[in-house]
């Protein structure tokens, strides 16, 4: 007409819309065998019926709470919000739901309640479930269907929104083939059959209903999600009305269309405006029954929306391959409008509007995957200087490893004398001249510019003292080296073969994580140097048993001392070795033949021992990204038809655990540790991953083993943590509190990781106890070397226990272990402390045997504290600056980011060990050579 419409928003396409969101559903519980088993009337609907299906993929994180982001907003959500997931904050950003609110929409909601944190008061009605207690299968889901009925009778609704939580559940805890599945599917299918039934029963003959059956993300092998594997990324995605034509001809494979395009589709459908920051593009087919003028005004309005967000995001808008596109499809547009509105219904105008539609479609496709690269808008300027402070740190530290190392162990960060320099003051004046500039002439949201300007000027003279200390640290180093030395002798000192591979490995590691596939397969790197580390063992005691004996005459005594020391440590309680072989080990410590004795042998096996112990938990947990699909040994234990396997390993793993830890400690602490293993076997037994070979249906009394458990916990653990605080000169009180906390937590492990993994805490304690007794003390390696051996030992098992450098491995069960409901604080405790295991059992017992070895001096704790300090922030503060610059690489969602997250949640461990270790470390100051 005379007067364009275009800007106008069109009417809705459907009255009603029930969106039923499955939590975990992957696309081949739908479209694969299960679907055709357990969802037989989904699968006819999909088959035959008046519907369009579709894959859709999630973009990682794989996790809830971004991926409802995606779905109502369009937007492709931050990784922060993984960490947001556990307590989501309002959606300030544009969204479908706020849309549907504003145009006066009545929206319903049962479900998941991280949906009511997101959307506060946009729900006329609403019963939010939590998400996060996974051991609850059925509870969860009958809270939202016990609604359905009811509501589905009234027509006092515009937008009934249903996720059920159920299946994520299962997975969590049992994996995607569990006999558990195939039941949940059924119960989903009869769900979305009423649901189905009602709205066809309710049509009127104005506007049809619609029905969208989706999944927020799938799931991985193990049943976990979080990373990128087909399984995790590919959902269903289901439109089911009237309105659609019934389908007919063969099956063909669903379209895959993205996540993101489901919130323009259902904002068209519902008549709203498509949401400001979604990148998404319209499904055309949902569109497809409507006549072609409306169809390319619904092309328009999307290619419209995306070009302007284009223009915001991108200075030279105009060179964009997918804007040129869009200009040329608006051109085509407006001359099909010109011969529509002369009359002309002839064939041409219909193969010409098919011609602008492709058109419009290649350009959306494009515009849409340009702006999906470029609206991830970074923070700049809040990263740079986090990475300063990072980096001045790490300075810091390396500047200090000559004192720190020293006998004294000396490690003073030099903060307060800058404060009275001019130096100070003047970067203090400057830093805040250039905050001023930046804040003010920032066009975007900067974090650290939203923050008060004390914390601001707190943090610039955080960096100005940090930057003096080290000009400080650095003059003193010239200074030092200007000096004659007193002891040139004691100062000169070769590298050891031990030394060139720490140093050769850890250079080596940080290089490695510049690349994406050396960060997928990081297991590989650690699995590598802890082999060639036993290799260069073997070299070592070979080289101490035969080569020096044969050269130096003086090397049998030396020898003899050296387990003369060992003898001497066996007395006392704190020792690392059976009790029982204490006599023995003195006796021939007594002698010079103790060299030819079968310890000796047993030493020199060790470390091909320790290899096959290394290489049988390779075999139990595929992880990583390439290979993690092969089946492993974890696979063939957890599977229903090798239950009695399973039952049979975890009772001896658990008899060995007993075996390896009761020795340190007392008879009250034995019993404790037996009960608490005990709670551990039927634990596991009443919620069904193992059998009991005693009784079956006592699952009310196994419930209560595990608070028997608990109490053994608190037992050995926070009476002897206490007691170790107590300032005593006899450090024998000290060491036995120290050990007896240690096999607190070591049964801690034992209760949250899943039977076919307690063969790792098998390991992990033998591996520990032959280094002690037949590595470690023969050797007579010092601080430093042994906690550089403990950390690289603890990085390898939190691989051998199944993890990656993806979020998908992390087992969210193990926060709800014997737990009734879902309690915050306590969950992520425990999924922090299964996660991380293996390095803190490692870093614990490295704290525990320098305490206990009598021969070592005061200094051995802080040698080994900062040592470990220095381990942890070497890799995190390069890998910092690294992934900085690999901002825009290909793989910065699905590998650089979740890498970085576990760094970040590993370096807060870290700083509770090394606080620990300065609780512990109460004879710093002492003056002996180590």
């Amino acid at each position: 007409g005379t007067v364009s419409n275009w800007t106008k928003i069109p009417p809705p396409l459907f009255k009603k819309v029930v969106i039923v969101l499955i939590d975990a559903l992957r696309d081949d519980f739908v479209f694969g065998s299960k679907g055709k088993q357990f969802m037989p009337y989904t699968t006819q609907v999909v088959e035959k019926g008046t519907s369009y299906s579709f894959i859709a993929e999630a973009k990682p994180p794989t996790v809830t709470m971004p991926r409802i982001k995606a779905l109502m907003t369009g937007s492709i959500p931050g990784f922060i919000d993984v960490i947001v997931n556990l307590n989501s904050p309002a959606l300030l950003e544009d969204n479908l739901i706020w849309q549907a609110k504003t145009a006066g929409k009545r929206i319903v909601f049962y479900g998941d309640d991280t949906w009511v944190k997101l959307f506060p008061k946009h729900f006329v009605e609403y019963d939010g479930t939590t998400s996060f207690f996974v051991s609850d299968f059925t509870e969860v889901d009958d809270n939202v269907t016990r609604h359905l009925d009811r509501v589905l009778k009234r027509d006092d609704w515009d937008l009934l929104i249903l996720h059920y939580l159920g299946l994520d559940h299962i997975g969590h805890m049992t994996g995607p083939n569990s006999p558990l599945v195939g039941p949940k599917l059924h119960e989903m299918d009869n769900i979305l059959k009423k649901i189905h039934v009602s709205l066809l029963s309710k049509e009127e003959a104005s506007l049809p209903n619609l029905l969208v059956v989706c999944g927020d993300h799938g799931m991985s092998e193990t049943g976990s999600h979080g990373g990128s594997s087909e399984g995790e990324v590919h959902t269903p995605l289901l439109f089911i009305s009237s309105a659609f034509e019934k389908r007919s001809g063969p099956l063909t494979q669903p379209e895959l269309v993205q996540q993101t395009d489901l919130a323009s589709t259902l904002a068209v459908g519902l008549g709203l405006p498509i949401s400001r920051n979604s990148v998404g593009n319209l499904i055309l087919p949902v569109v497809g029954g409507k006549t072609m003028r409306e169809q390319l005004r619904f092309m328009h309005l999307n290619g419209y929306q995306l070009s302007r967000l284009l223009q915001e995001n991108t200075p030279a808008y105009e060179k964009d391959p997918g804007y040129e596109h869009f200009k040329t499809a608006e051109k085509s547009h407006g001359n099909w409008i010109k011969l529509y509105l002369e009359g002309n219904n002839s064939e041409i105008l219909l193969n010409l509007g098919k011609k602008v539609l492709k058109q419009y479609l290649e350009a959306l496709k494009t515009l849409s995957s340009s702006l999906s690269r470029q609206v991830a808008q970074y923070d700049m300027y809040s990263m740079m200087v986090g990475t300063v402070i990072i980096m001045e740190v790490l300075l810091l530290l390396l500047l200090s490893v000559p004192k720190a190392l020293s006998s004294r162990a000396e490690f003073e960060v030099p903060l307060f004398p800058p404060l009275f320099s001019l130096l100070f003051y003047l970067m203090c004046l400057m830093l805040c001249a250039v905050h001023v500039i930046v804040c003010t002439s920032a066009e975007s949201l900067c974090y650290f510019c939203s923050m008060s300007w004390l914390t601001a000027v707190g943090v610039m003279m955080l960096i100005s003292a940090l930057m003096c200390g080290i000009l400080s640290a650095i003059a003193k180093v010239f200074e030092n080296s200007r000096l004659p030395l007193k002891n040139p002798v004691v100062s000169s000192s070769s590298w050891s073969e031990i030394d060139v591979l720490i140093l050769a490995g850890t250079i080596g590691h940080v290089l490695s994580l510049g690349a994406s596939s050396f960060i997928e397969e990081e297991h590989q790197t650690w699995y590598f140097l802890i082999n060639t580390l036993c290799l260069v063992l073997c070299q070592e005691l070979c080289r101490s048993n035969f080569l020096l004996k044969e050269c130096d005459p003086q090397h049998s005594t030396t020898v003899k001392q050296n387990f003369d020391c060992t003898g001497e440590a066996s007395k006392c309680k704190n020792i690392d070795i059976p009790a029982a072989g204490s006599s023995k080990l003195g006796k021939a410590a007594s002698s010079a033949e103790f060299i030819k004795g079968s310890d000796k042998w047993i030493s020199l096996a060790s470390p091909w021992i320790i290899l096959i112990c290394c290489r049988l938990l390779r075999s139990l947990n595929q992880t990583g990204v390439q290979w993690a699909h092969r089946p492993d040994f974890g696979h063939w234990l957890t599977s229903s038809e090798h239950k009695s396997e399973l039952s049979f390993l975890t009772a001896v793993s658990l008899l060995m655990i007993f075996f390896l830890v009761q020795r340190r400690c007392s008879l009250v602490s034995k019993i404790a540790v037996a009960l608490g293993l005990l709670g551990v076997y039927s634990y596991r037994a009443a919620i069904g991953n193992i059998i009991y070979p005693w009784q079956h249906d006592s699952k009310d009394i196994s419930k209560r083993f595990v608070y028997v458990f608990v109490l053994g916990i608190i037992i050995t653990g926070t009476k002897e943590l206490l007691k170790s605080q107590v300032i005593s000169a006899d450090s024998s009180v000290k060491s036995t509190g120290l050990w007896e906390v240690y096999s607190g937590l070591v049964l801690l492990a034992a209760l949250l990781f899943r039977p076919h993994n307690l063969p790792v805490l098998v390991f992990c304690l033998l591996i520990q106890t032959m280094m002690t007794k037949y590595i470690w003390r023969p050797l007579k390696f010092d601080a430093a070397q042994i906690t550089i051996m403990h950390y690289w030992f603890g990085q390898a098992f939190f691989y051998f226990q199944g993890n990656s450098n993806g979020i998908a491995t992390v087992d969210v069960s193990a926060g709800f272990v014997g737990l009734e409901s879902y309690v915050e604080i306590p969950a992520i405790f425990l999924t922090a402390f299964a996660t991380y295991a293996g390095p803190l059992l490692w870093a614990i017992h490295l704290l525990c045997y320098l305490s206990s070895e009598v021969s070592r001096n005061s200094a051995a704790v802080g040698h080994g504290c900062f040592c470990y300090a220095l381990m942890r922030s070497i890799p995190v503060a390069i890998y910092i600056v690294l992934v900085t610059g690999l901002r825009y690489h290909l793989f910065i969602w699905s590998v650089f980011s979740p890498k970085l997250l576990y760094e970040g949640v590993h370096v807060f461990i870290t700083a509770a060990i090394c606080l620990f270790f300065t609780a512990m470390d109460q004879n710093h100051s002492h003056k002996v050579q180590d």
